[in-house]
């Protein structure tokens, strides 16, 4: 029945997305963040304060969201298995990230493809960190496939990871160290301190499904006809070639599949910083790019979801 249940919140990922106005649990665990960083803040003015606030940050919120998505699903299946069922449905829905980033990568290919720079732009900005205003067609190119890339792993294949782990409520979790480090992880002079802790934390958490994402992206892009051994071998090579441990194998791999080349100089928050170029560079992304990437996205997360899947009814037969 669990795997059931994982079925059907994939299958509503897919359908519904994540419509704006509805409640999720991500815009709570922003709120709390926030509600806890202006506490520290307050109590906290030395950057030892704010680094060991930064410990009680991301411990209060991982633990609040654990908490209460853990006694949520007691308290429904103790009112009915079949209540039960559908807050368990509800909360891993809820978790996933696939529609949400489909639509947004097709809302900058649509822009791109009407040739309206500025709204592909604002588009852009809205999924990603970097400054957009001055990006031309190949830049926004790159920079849409690079966030397709990354999340893949962080939207949908390690979530279903510590579903495998964990069920729901280590999902929640994990979705809030993800959160946790989009919101306070920079190494800004406003967050260094307070948002250090947070950011080694995500890169724990995805350091194996990152590695699984190399695998399932490679393995996607030999479905769709694209060059499997450039992305394994690629993906491989250029792996540590980012700032961050995990984010690189997943872009790598993409970048080989497709023959283009990512990452490269970028602006945020006002400063220009030099990242290494990933791929090897055979040509530039073009907007056609973007949907070989969603594409790339979606079959490597349906590959996700049989494998756990399989490894859940493994396990259970073997218990």
């Amino acid at each position: 029945m669990t795997v059931l249940l994982w079925f059907a919140a994939f299958l509503l990922d897919r359908t519904l997305g994540d419509p704006p106005h509805w409640p999720h649990p991500v815009r709570w665990m922003g709120q709390l963040i926030h509600q806890v960083e202006s506490f520290i803040r307050r109590m906290s003015k030395t950057d030892t304060g704010l680094t060991w606030g930064g410990v009680l940050l991301w411990l209060v919120v991982v633990g609040s969201v654990w908490l209460v998505s853990y006694w949520a699903l007691q308290w429904a299946y103790g009112m009915t298995f079949w209540l039960g069922c559908l807050v368990e449905i509800w909360l891993i829905y809820t978790v996933l990230a696939g529609r949400g980033l489909s639509d947004a990568a097709e809302a900058v290919y649509q822009a791109l493809r009407r040739g309206d720079l500025d709204a592909s732009r604002e588009q852009l900005a809205q999924i990603v960190g970097r400054e957009t205003a001055q990006l031309q067609a190949p830049q926004i190119s790159r920079a849409a496939i690079e966030t397709v890339a990354e999340n893949s792993v962080d939207g949908v294949i390690a979530p279903l990871f510590f579903l495998l782990l964990g069920g729901a409520p280590l999902a929640l979790a994990y979705k809030a160290i993800n959160t946790l480090d989009s919101m306070v992880g920079y190494k800004t002079p406003r967050y260094r301190a307070l948002g250090m802790f947070s950011a080694r934390m995500d890169d724990v958490a995805n350091w194996l499904p990152a590695r699984l994402g190399w695998l399932l992206l490679a393995l996607a892009a030999k479905w769709q006809g694209l060059d499997f051994q450039r992305a394994l071998r690629i993906g491989w090579r250029d792996r540590y070639q980012h700032r961050s441990p995990n984010s690189g194998w997943p872009e790598a791999t993409v970048a080989g599949a497709l023959g283009i080349r990512l990452g490269g100089p970028n602006v945020y928050f006002s400063q220009q910083v030099e990242k290494p170029w990933i791929g090897d560079g055979g040509r530039e992304a073009v907007p056609d790019d973007i949907p070989q990437s969603v594409q790339m996205m979606r079959v490597a997360s349906v590959m996700a979801l049989l494998l756990f899947a399989l490894l859940h009814s493994l396990f259970s037969v073997t218990v």
